[in-house]
């Protein structure tokens, strides 16, 4: 056999003698096109792998060849960008306080009139809730979810309905079986089963094609438990305010106790749903819709439909509804409570999904920050900033920070500290100028955490805040690490769908 094949390298007709010869030994044209398949599925799934890890180890290489006053202009970037980045966040932080405080008045009125909010029932838009699943993930949950859904939301049953969106590439019973006969009985539950569906965007596209009629389409992942009043309180904000096209609420982790991992994503949520997008839509104007917890103006939705082609769909329709001119808000209020990821793969898989579909949003949208704004577009300095800030820097800051890292672990290798004091100044002060910067990204961070702690959920404890705070620069490299790895699956075109497991 190998005689043979190095004769057909020689002979210039290597392919088809190879076929020969695999044929001859025993093994189908079928298994041969399987095995080149797996081992082209193996470099394809391993190669953003390398390209990270080449990025991390040749950037250590040329920082330990560098002379002295190039350091100096690479650590001044460094710091200088950080400190931006740091004084954006604790910006954003400050200004999330007043829609905080605005959201616990509205509580305190409602409450005081025994949870009568201001729109008479029958004046209330018809809202089209919408919990999409993928049955084989979530089928131990789906049931659980659908029966709260039907007796914990405080809306008027006849002026909602709530559908069932899923898919399955297999059939699922009797799960599927009494999902129908649910609905047989609850004149308010629909549920829809998406043919050829391979993702969330597809069920949502086929279910835009119905004609169900309604005003608000309101969205949630099959984990979410929505709280009872979230619903009223997103459509009390249309109500009040015409212009608003989309509402985004809260989404908190409920999950904490599950693993210390997830205590740990319960704090970053708190962070980013209750300090982060509040501050930025007060700061920038413009705000995001998620995934999950968002309400749309039926119209819209319909019209813009989900790219299923972007792997964070959701960012996607909600730069392209802004691109348009429309409204999207943060309203604290409009609570709903969601699984965390309990183990290190499973949240893994879940962001570097999440990375390298920003990657793909930034690249497609990032022209909103500087092209001339269309008719009615609301894009003003203050959006276009926010939008560069987002879309761009935040892209860029995954070299940023890690490139730093990279500066550092340079330093060990080149002139290892001989005492914890030397290490502190190797790490943080080996120029006059970094005290500064130090100092006050430090307490930038500080000030961002302790917001945070003011207004965390009830499901974070003091202990889980303190652990977060203490990681929290390694909590930064490793989110910067995984938007270089987004960067790399896109370079090689790495399109797989990993849907992540609820239990």
């Amino acid at each position: 056999m190998i005689a043979g094949l190095r004769s057909s390298f020689t002979s210039g007709e290597s392919v088809i003698h190879l076929r020969k010869v695999f044929r001859n030994s025993g093994l189908r044209s079928g298994a041969f096109s399987d095995l080149f398949r797996q081992i082209g599925g193996f470099i394809h799934e391993w190669t953003p792998f390398l390209l990270v890890t080449c990025y991390f180890v040749f950037s250590v290489c040329v920082y330990t060849f560098c002379g002295d006053a190039v350091i100096a202009i690479f650590w001044f970037i460094f710091l200088a960008s950080n400190f931006y980045i740091a004084g954006t966040t604790v910006l954003e932080a400050f200004l999330s306080l007043g829609p905080t405080r605005d959201a616990r008045k509205a509580v305190q009125r409602v409450q005081s009139r025994d949870w009568t909010f201001p729109t008479p029932n029958d004046d209330l838009l018809f809202v089209n809730l919408l919990i999409v699943a993928y049955l084989p993930n979530e089928q131990d949950i789906i049931m659980d979810r659908i029966n709260y859904a039907l007796d914990e939301i405080k809306y008027p049953s006849h002026k909602i309905r709530i559908n069932l969106l899923y898919n399955t590439p297999k059939s699922i019973e009797p799960l599927e079986t009494e999902l129908i006969e649910l609905a047989s009985k609850k004149s308010h539950f629909r549920v829809i089963k998406v043919e050829n569906s391979k993702s969330k965007a597809d069920n949502l596209n086929y279910y835009f094609t119905l004609n169900t009629g309604g005003d608000i389409i309101c969205i949630f992942d099959a984990d979410h438990y929505p709280h009872p009043y979230g619903c009223r309180w997103a459509i009390e904000r249309f109500m009040q305010e015409k212009n608003v096209d989309v509402v985004q609420g809260r989404c908190v982790i409920f999950n904490s106790k599950a693993s210390w991992l997830s205590s740990m994503i319960a704090v970053e949520f708190d962070k980013i749903y209750a300090v982060s997008h509040p501050g930025r839509t007060a700061m920038m104007e413009f705000g995001l819709f998620t995934g999950s917890n968002g309400f749309w103006r039926d119209h819209l939705l319909r019209d813009l439909k989900m790219d299923g082609s972007i792997l964070t769909e959701d960012i996607d329709s909600s730069l392209r509804a802004l691109a348009r001119g429309c409204k999207i808000v943060h309203d604290l209020n409009v609570i709903s409570y969601e699984l965390a990821p309990t183990d290190i793969p499973a949240m893994w898989k879940q962001r570097l999904r999440w990375a390298q579909g920003w990657t793909q949003v930034s690249m497609r949208h990032c022209f909103l920050s500087w092209k001339k704004a269309c008719e009615g577009d609301r894009r003003g300095f203050g959006m276009r900033f926010g939008l560069l800030s987002l879309l761009l820097v935040r892209e860029l800051s995954y070299y940023l920070v890690t490139q730093y890292f990279c500066l550092i672990l340079s330093f060990v290798f080149t002139q290892f500290p001989k005492s914890p004091r030397s290490l502190a100044t190797f790490i943080f002060f080996p120029y006059p100028v970094s005290q500064w910067f130090f100092i006050i990204s430090v307490i930038c961070l500080l000030a961002t955490l302790i917001i945070t702690f003011r207004i965390r959920s009830e499901f974070v404890s003091k202990r889980s805040m303190t652990i977060f705070s203490v990681i929290y620069p390694a909590y930064l490299l490793f989110n910067a690490t995984q938007g270089l790895y987004g960067h790399a699956r896109q370079i090689v075109r790495y399109s797989r769908w990993n849907p992540t497991k609820r239990t």
